[in-house]
């Protein structure tokens, strides 16, 4: 006997053929495409790949010795690596067309109550991505940067290689980007029942050890830089703390009904 669809499920009715979903996935995909493709051809007239490496290698030339300068051990290098930044500057100017196509993809398979949690767990996210490689670029960098210069002895020339320095930046781009994401991952790991909040409070101090541990694996060997990662990475947990006790304290009514509904049993005849 076929079984009538719940009347309260708003999903019901909504399914569609698995061809149409690729299909869909497809035009979303063009479309994410097509946006990073007309920033990066913008950028390419103005500034241009070389001025944008300029921009990216400015807080490193500025603690350079007066009259050195970077250099570019391969042939190649001086193409490719100005090529990679401008395409690496349109996609994150273009990450907010890319994850509201994710969201337009996804959002239809959604219940009301979760597109009210994800979509400003999207936004933040991005935002907080967006600020941890502007605290990396304008506040980490010259400090780490006149620190590992402060050592380095008059005998030496510094001429870093452009190449490396392009894989240092983007290392410590989504190392500070990723750790700017630490008050969202507490947030989800308390929406979904994976750990609560007093759990977090008691784990404090583990937190901050392991913090200070994945500092000095992912950044330089020098203590500005290990600080500069790990204690905003303290203060973002707490931040974390403090926003999931707020999350679940205007959580909707709608999901606490449905998970006691869940949790005690029917309470009709035998």
């Amino acid at each position: 006997m076929a079984q009538t669809p719940d009347p309260e499920d708003e999903l019901a009715g909504s399914e569609q053929p698995f061809v149409e979903h690729l299909m869909e996935l497809r035009n979303r995909l063009v479309k994410a495409v097509l946006a990073v493709g007309v920033v990066a051809g913008v950028l390419f007239l103005f500034p241009g790949p070389g001025p944008l490496y300029d921009f990216l290698a400015a807080p490193l030339v500025a603690h350079l010795p007066q009259g050195a300068t970077m250099i570019a051990t391969s042939v190649i290098s001086p193409f490719m690596v100005p090529l990679k930044i401008l395409l690496m500057t349109a996609f994150l100017i273009a990450l907010p067309v890319v994850l509201y196509q994710l969201w337009a993809f996804v959002a239809p398979g959604l219940y009301s109550h979760e597109k009210k949690t994800v979509l400003p767990l999207v936004v933040s996210s991005t935002i907080l991505f967006f600020l941890g490689v502007a605290f990396c670029y304008y506040f980490v960098f010259g400090r780490v940067f006149a620190f590992i210069q402060s050592f380095a002895p008059k005998s030496i020339t510094a001429a870093p290689d452009i190449e490396a320095y392009l894989g240092f930046v983007l290392t410590m781009f989504l190392a500070f980007g990723v750790t700017f994401e630490v008050p969202i991952a507490v947030v989800v790991l308390v929406r979904l029942g994976v750990i609560s909040v007093e759990k977090l409070k008691h784990g404090r101090g583990y937190f901050i050890v392991g913090s200070f541990v994945i500092a000095a694996i992912i950044t330089p060997p020098d203590v500005v830089s290990q600080l500069a990662l790990a204690i905003p990475m303290c203060l973002l947990y707490e931040v974390g703390i403090w926003a999931a006790q707020l999350f679940a304290r205007g959580r909707p009514p709608e999901d606490e009904t449905a998970e006691q509904g869940e949790s005690s049993p029917s309470s009709g005849p035998p």
